[in-house]
């Protein structure tokens, strides 16, 4: 979970690291590096729209994994 969850090195300047190990600054553009092909139709940041409107069945799962990254574990 480098870079998704941060690096844990009090630098802000790497936080965004991708999968690949570059640097993201932009919000989007970072999120869209951790997509998984055809989970997701559209790409963060180009006019998505509201994703509980788009993903009606897919909130409960995405409590769920909410869940686990605010649990104790990543505390």
């Amino acid at each position: 979970v480098r870079g998704l969850c941060g690096t844990y090195n009090w630098e802000q300047r790497d936080e965004f690291t991708t999968p690949a190990g570059d640097v993201e600054t932009d919000v989007a553009a970072f999120a869209n590096k951790y997509r998984v092909p055809g989970d997701c139709p559209v790409p963060l940041g180009t006019g998505a729209g509201d994703t509980c409107d788009t993903f009606v069945g897919q909130r409960e799962l995405a409590e769920a994994a909410c869940a686990i990254l605010r649990g104790p574990a990543f505390q």
